[in-house]
């Protein structure tokens, strides 16, 4: 069957191409139903196919298509009026398309049989499914839509034409609430279309619109993909930081757009609105017209913060820099609201985190070992090749947290040893790497940052910045201008001040110099670059005032965190840490990485333990701990925030009421003799605190404490510590205020009333209210605004007072200007005392970190050292601090002996498992927690000041750097010969187990040789290796002395009992098949081993018992004094 259309009437989308250009622009003029350009109908052949408008109430619906309702939507808006005259509008409409449908029914009826010249065989032949109107709108638009022959075929009355019409307008109006582009599709790209619209009555009911081609479609592209003039703002932004997260405030919430949205979403578990998440405008997202989005409240923005900082992001926050009073009096009212980059945040950078500055030292996460620390690393050219090769290596290491500096230049070798014991006691939070890295040096970075269970408990960020070639010449000029530039802004005094710091400065070596102007740079993007005039605190990494403990002997002896899961617990920093603040904790971890060698500071350190454990409920003792707890901030934290100008009010008087409160304490104490200790550590320390008294108090003194509390600014200072222009500036809005008060009567006078009274409705001040329909409502001026309204009463704002709201809005934030840079003024005037204030804050940590020593030395069975100048380590009853708090039964303790006289090595040797390990480590940590300053698990303790500790313990491999367990093992090894000296203690475990029998004793044996006879250190060397034990045989005076670890055999050797006590001589066997049962290696396999086992002793045996055999002969044959020493050492192995 034929679509009933004419067959002359070209469809739309013939008719959009017809169009020409100009079409688009010049409106056309409204023209009644055109007539086809066809011949004319032809009158109807049967009677029943003309329709009669009196039947159409009993015939069935109008088959609409789909393309008839999609053209419904985009009718002219004349449509969207409402009423009677809408109505009328309707029908008339109707009866037009009616009319035509006469005329089109007519001419079908020419090219059809009428139904009284079908047969019936040809009307029941092929039948069409019969389809209803409440399924017709499911047909393909494109398809005619059959109909059964034998219906009546009429068309539909005005009143069913009206309800579909009216049901079309509803789901347009209602039923797409969010179809943004169809609005503005029919707002803008198809305004020209109304007149045609209102003209073409047939072409609206008929035709079908096909998708739009050509010009039309690209202008509603264009108008989808518009942007917003404040998306626009975001794009500016985004492009000159790339790599950064842009965080934008956005009325009461920080939004976040793109791809940005998308990360955020995935690290702070929040909503992410799909949308485009690239920033170009890429055919993959043509489909979407707005950036994908996610948001959060305001007050919410330092805890997203800090989680994206901590998920390795860089986080840039953007504010609105314009408040709604100043805007509406400046050049662009129109415009959005200007916004700028104001902070960005970074892992190293990151000194916002106000969460941190209130919590006790032993609420915070004992998993993240990470210490705040941002490094910058350079490198020169490597020289040399293979094992020869060698580097020139510069560090800077700040802590923009508290000011802390550390820089360091040295030469490295070709495992980058010193450059791992620096990056493992620096635990750097992001690396920035000037120029390019060797090869060995870049692996070492990316392995010690890469992965979450390393070192630091997290990984780093690592940032990269260039080197050019005349990058030292640069460095000089750009440090010398820095510190130059300071010393002109500065007073006289101060400028003396910053010429030493600039003498200091210049006297750095070259890679230390490229480095310090790299980190100024860097940071001065974070507006933390003032940190680096605070040189008071640089300080060098290799003063050799400190015991040197390298990479391998943190991680074997797990001094930070432990080798199981990477946390604390368990190290030896854990079992020491007993402090209360923050900041006695950070400096009780440099103690623990860099014990002491200097003899007097030692000892005078012990000695102030000593004092502070054996007065422990005396009066002085029990003060500084109440004070101690009484501290909840952080305070070295929050000044040097003060430093930054980034401290909150409520966080200034919480520091600063700490500091008054301890200062007014010890106000007694004007001299150190005065503290109540014996101790000058602690009576130096005590004394620091009253210093800065006076100060605190006249600064508290300026500020209301309510106010501070409320962060309200405005109330910030006492009245009599106001500045000048804020109390010009309240007085001025007084005077506004006093101006609305005084123009009451002038508004009451235009009502007709004695008074009028001010009310405020919705936040919306000094409203006026007239009852409805009364007297005063008609003489109300048509220059009032009327703002809103109730069924009962108007509200409205006279001409004077929106004047003089918009004059006291000025004011306000001109006040709030005001406020805010008076706080930034009376932070600059703390800054000017910083030193003084960290120098107590420095020594509250002193005393902090010392009271956790004697907490420790409170511990039942600890007990004080002596230390000797000699070279000597000899402990009795020693016991392992770490294991023992964990353990349920009782630790064995066991004695060690070494001195530089005799012994001066110990040969270990004992079953798997006998506790040989667990021996020499107690004996290292013993040895380092005496020259901490610390009490010692045992019996007595005698140590001579050791300059190092090495250890060569574990199996691993290094696959980025394709060497094997053995490689890895022999490098290690290499690298103590080197470094060793007569004062070190050295700890060497199963060396030569990575390679055959042979090699493996070969090497063992020399390299204890080397160890004992040329380096002369204190040596603790664990084997498996029998045969080790004749080395003691070549020194004189007993320097290597051979001990076990006590077992007891039973069922014949099937069962081990270990007693870990250390004995003197050699275990000659080492048991491994009952390990192998402890471990649940399968029966079988054990028992196959026990045959092998014994086999393999057998056949030993007999090789042995030959040997001596044949020396025996060659003996006879020839009176030889080495054969018969070779005959009697074959005797003894026997």
């Amino acid at each position: 069957m034929a679509p009933k259309i004419s067959a002359s009437q070209p469809s739309s989308s013939q008719k959009t191409k017809q169009q020409s250009i100009s079409s688009f622009f010049a409106p056309k003029p409204t023209q009644g139903p055109t007539a086809p350009a066809s011949k004319p109908p032809s009158p109807p052949v049967a009677s029943k196919t003309t329709r009669e408008p009196q039947d159409a109430e009993n015939l069935p619906a109008p088959v609409a298509t789909l393309s008839h309702r999609k053209r419904v939507i985009e009718d002219d808006e004349d449509e969207e009026e409402e009423g009677p005259g809408a109505f009328a509008h309707a029908t008339k409409r109707i009866r037009s398309a009616t009319s035509n449908s006469f005329t089109t029914d007519s001419a079908e009826a020419t090219h059809r049989q009428s139904l009284g010249q079908a047969s019936e065989a040809g009307l029941n032949a092929s039948r069409h499914p019969k389809i209803t109107n409440r399924t017709s709108k499911y047909v393909f638009s494109s398809s005619p839509v059959p109909q059964d022959e034998n219906e009546e075929d009429e068309d539909p009355v005005a009143a069913q034409r009206l309800k579909e019409r009216l049901h079309e307008k509803f789901v347009k109006k209602l039923g797409r609430p969010d179809s943004f582009a169809e609005l503005r599709r029919r707002n803008k790209t198809l305004a020209e279309d109304d007149g045609e619209a209102e003209g073409d009555e047939d072409d609206a009911e008929e035709g079908a619109p096909k998708p739009m081609k050509g010009k039309k479609a690209v202008a509603v592209k264009k108008a989808g993909s518009k942007l917003t003039p404040m998306e626009k703002q975001y794009l500016d932004i985004k492009r000159k930081h790339l790599d950064t997260i842009i965080v934008m405030e956005v009325g009461y919430k920080f939004k976040i757009w793109g791809e940005d949205a998308r990360i955020s979403a995935k690290e702070l578990g929040i909503v992410c609105i799909p949308g485009k998440f690239r920033y170009d405008e890429h055919p993959s997202e043509a489909h979407y017209d707005r950036f994908a989005s996610a948001s959060f409240p305001v007050h919410r923005l330092q805890v997203h913060v800090k989680r994206l900082v901590q998920a390795n992001h860089k986080v840039g926050v953007v504010r609105q820099v314009e408040t709604a009073a100043l805007k509406a009096v400046g050049d662009n009212k129109n415009a959005p609201f200007t916004r700028k980059l104001t902070n960005l945040y970074t892992k190293g950078t990151y000194v916002d985190d106000v969460e941190g500055l209130d919590a006790p030292a032993g609420a915070s996460d004992t998993a993240a070992q990470s210490t705040g620390y941002l490094l910058c690393l350079t490198e020169t050219n490597a020289k040399g090749w293979g094992t020869d090769e060698k580097v020139q290596v510069g560090l800077v290491a700040v802590q923009p947290a508290t000011g802390d500096i550390i820089y360091d230049d040295f030469e490295d070798g070709f495992m980058r040893s010193d450059i791992e014991t620096r990056l493992l006691h620096i635990a750097p939070a992001e690396f920035l790497i000037v120029g390019d890295l060797s090869r060995a040096t870049e692996k070492l970075v990316q392995h010690l940052s890469a992965s979450k269970t390393n070192v630091f408990g997290d990984k780093a960020r690592v940032e990269r910045v260039e080197k050019p070639k005349t990058m030292a010449a640069l460095a000089y000029s750009h440090i010398s201008n820095f510190y130059a530039d300071k010393m002109k802004s500065n007073s006289s005094a101060e400028a003396t001040k910053q010429g030493a710091i600039l003498d200091q400065v210049h006297q750095l070596t070259e890679h230390v110099t490229i480095c310090l102007s790299a980190m100024i740079t860097y940071l001065g993007e974070y507006g933390l670059e003032h940190v680096f005039d605070l040189t008071k605190y640089f300080q060098p990494f290799s003063a050799r005032s400190y015991m040197l403990l390298n990479g391998n002997t943190l991680s074997s002896l797990e001094i930070y965190q432990n080798q199981t899961d990477f946390t604390a617990k368990g190290s030896l920093f854990w079992t020491m840490n007993r402090t209360k603040t923050r900041f006695g904790q950070r400096l009780l971890r440099k103690w623990v990485g860099r014990p002491l060698i200097d003899k007097e500071k030692l000892e005078e350190r012990i000695a102030a333990v000593e004092e502070l454990k054996d007065g422990e409920n005396t009066i002085p003792v029990d003060r500084l701990k109440f004070l101690l707890a009484k501290v909840r901030t952080d305070l070295e934290k929050v000044l040097i925030r003060i430093y930054y100008k980034k401290c909150t009010r409520p966080e200034l008087l919480a520091a600063l009421q700490t500091l008054q409160t301890i200062a007014t304490e010890y106000a007694f104490v004007n001299k150190p003799e005065d503290a109540g200790f014996r101790s000058p550590l602690l009576s130096e320390a005590i004394a620091n605190i009253p210093q800065i008294a006076q100060d605190v108090t006249d600064l508290l003194e300026q500020i209301n404490m309510q106010a501070a509390k409320d962060d309200d600014k405005y109330s910030f200072f006492r009245e009599e510590h106001e500045p000048e222009d804020v109390n010009d500036l309240k007085l001025s809005i007084a005077s506004v205020e006093d101006d609305l008060n005084s123009h009451r009567p002038v508004a009451a006078s235009k009502l007709g009333k004695k008074t009028v009274n001010y009310v405020t409705v919705a936040g919306i001040e000094y409203l006026i209210e007239v009852k409805t329909k009364s007297a005063e409502e008609k003489k109300i001026p048509a220059s009032w605004q009327r703002i809103s309204a109730t069924k009962a009463v108007g509200r409205y704002h006279t001409p004077e007072v929106k004047k003089m709201l918009q004059e006291r809005d000025q004011h306000k934030e001109s006040l709030a200007a005001a406020c805010d840079a008076a706080y930034t003024r009376l932070l600059q005037s703390i800054s000017s005392k910083y030193q003084q204030l960290r120098d107590c804050i420095q020594s509250l940590a002193t005393l902090d970190a010392l009271l956790s020593l004697a907490t420790l030395a409170s511990q039942p069975g600890y007990v004080k050292p002596t230390f000797t100048s000699a070279t000597e380590l000899s402990i009795t009853g020693a016991r392992h601090p770490t294991v023992e708090p964990l353990l349920l039964d009782s630790y064995v303790p066991n004695d060690v002996h070494l001195s530089s006289t005799a012994p001066r090595a110990l040969l270990v040797t004992g079953p798997n498992m006998g506790g040989k390990s667990s021996y020499v480590r107690s004996a290292a940590l013993i040895a380092i927690m005496g020259q901490i300053g610390s009490y010692v698990p045992a019996t007595a303790a005698r140590l001579g000041m050791l300059d190092a500790v090495f250890t060569r313990m574990g199996a691993f491999d290094n696959m980025l750097k394709g060497e094997s367990t053995f490689m890895v093992e022999l490098s290690e090894t290499a690298d103590i010969l080197k470094s060793a000296t007569p004062r070190s203690l050295v700890i060497l475990d199963e060396l030569g187990r990575g390679t055959s029998t042979f090699d493996g004793v070969a090497i063992a044996e020399a390299v204890l040789d080397y160890v004992v006879r040329e380096v002369g250190a204190l040596t603790m060397f664990i084997t498996h290796y029998q045969h080790l034990a004749r080395v003691r045989e070549r020194f004189v005076g007993g320097q290597v002395r051979n001990v076990h670890m006590r077992f007891e055999e039973r069922e014949g050797g099937r069962e081990v009992v270990f007693l870990y006590e250390v004995a003197e001589g050699t275990s000659l066997r080492s048991y491994g098949l009952n390990v192998a049962r402890l471990a649940k290696v399968p029966e079988r396999v054990i028992e196959v081993a026990e045959v092998k086992s014994g086999e393999l002793e057998v056949s030993m045996a007999a090789s042995r018992v030959g040997n001596v055999s044949r020396m025996m002969e060659a003996l006879m044959q020839g009176d030889d004094e080495e054969n018969l020493d070779r005959l009697v050492e074959g005797i003894e192995q026997l």
